[in-house]
């Protein structure tokens, strides 16, 4: 059995469903659901033994000391975070807690469980810790992408709290000993995404008919992983990867989020058109949020030369995958929109210059 943090939100969510489709080894899912955690995306594996979820906070050692005690994992994968910059911004404490103090509390337990296995047990745990390209600050447009080297500088309150905690990680190896494994991923997209973020908030408000908003002049640039890639990337670190070592994980897609917008306009265009004309249309530019990293590219070579790794989705391919599954599940997306979220759209976009 593995231990998977996080394992309702939107990539945890996609690694549990993945990992099921693909091995009868059971997951002990641990995630505390806050706004972004949804078992709706969890929903096929009702019923499905070798799916154990526990409703629950990282930061409750006890509740993980006996978890690992019981259910003796072989492995955690460390999905569990608070992850948007926008809410990080309005309100970095949770970020600190979950993304820190959670990391702090999780480490420790494990180091405490690792220390007590004995021999093959002991030698084959891993703790896989899942971070971000945004650890390594922003990029000039001729600067070459985030190597595993690059210097950390973040720049938001969220990329501060997950450079702490990849320090941590780095730290309880180099320490103790403890066989860790660290991967930086650039930014997900794919099905069971909270719509706050860039591409679920597009397609939701393009149906709608609401405001498309851009911040600043639209060309922060991104590199662009579909969330099935990067579940087969952890997937081949836990299985082959070297403790202590760190693997950035990318997907050799760098766009401008303006083209990011207009590519989904066009295939909604196509896949769902709207009699009131293109959806390009509804697109609002916005003032820029503070601190707006401007450019991030990963570089995946180490994963690839080491693990075997390459992503198998273009951006063609994995953003008409993206429209079609958020087409085929409104009932999904209505569900997550609740009161509270749109409330938080509110208070983001207020006095940026649209609405939402």
């Amino acid at each position: 059995m593995i231990l998977v943090t996080g394992g309702a939100g939107f990539i945890g969510a996609n690694f549990v469903l993945d990992w099921l489709a693909a091995s009868d080894e059971p997951v002990l899912n641990l995630d505390a659901l806050t706004y972004a955690g949804n078992l709706e995306n969890l929903a096929r594996l009702q019923g499905d033994a070798r799916h154990v979820f526990v409703h629950g906070d990282i930061c409750d050692r006890a509740l993980v000391d006996r978890l690992l005690a019981e259910y003796r994992p072989r492995a955690i994968v460390h999905f569990a975070a608070e992850s948007h910059v926008d809410r990080s911004i309005h309100g970095p404490a949770a970020f600190v807690r979950t993304n820190v103090e959670g990391s702090f509390t999780l480490l420790e337990a494990a180091r405490a469980y690792w220390s007590a296995l004995e021999g093959e047990a002991r030698e084959g745990f891993r703790f896989l810790h899942v971070s971000t390209d945004e650890v390594y600050g922003s990029l000039g447009p001729a600067d070459p992408p985030f190597a595993e080297t690059k210097a950390y500088e973040p720049n938001s309150p969220y990329s501060a709290s997950k450079a702490a905690s990849d320090h941590l990680v780095r730290a309880w190896h180099h320490t103790y000993g403890l066989p860790v494994l660290t991967t930086n991923c650039s930014n997900n997209y794919g099905p069971c995404q909270f719509p706050e973020k860039l591409i679920p908030l597009v397609i939701a408000n393009a149906l709608a008919g609401r405001p498309l908003p851009i911040y600043g002049d639209g060309m922060n640039v991104r590199d662009w992983l579909y969330v099935g890639d990067h579940c087969a990337a952890v997937r081949e670190v836990l299985a082959s990867g070297r403790p202590g070592e760190t693997y950035n994980v990318g997907g050799w897609n760098e766009m401008p989020n303006i083209e990011i917008v207009r590519t989904i306009c066009a295939l909604l265009d196509e896949l769902r058109p709207d009699p009131a004309g293109a959806h390009e249309r509804l697109i609002t530019f916005v003032a820029d949020r503070p601190g707006h990293d401007r450019r991030y590219a990963i570089d995946a070579r180490k994963i690839e030369r080491e693990l075997g790794w390459r992503p198998a989705e273009t951006f063609a391919t994995g953003i008409r995958r993206t429209v079609a599954w958020y087409l085929d599940h409104q009932d999904w997306v209505a569900h997550v929109q609740s009161g509270a979220y749109r409330d938080w759209i509110a208070a983001n976009y207020a006095g940026r210059g649209a609405g939402a």
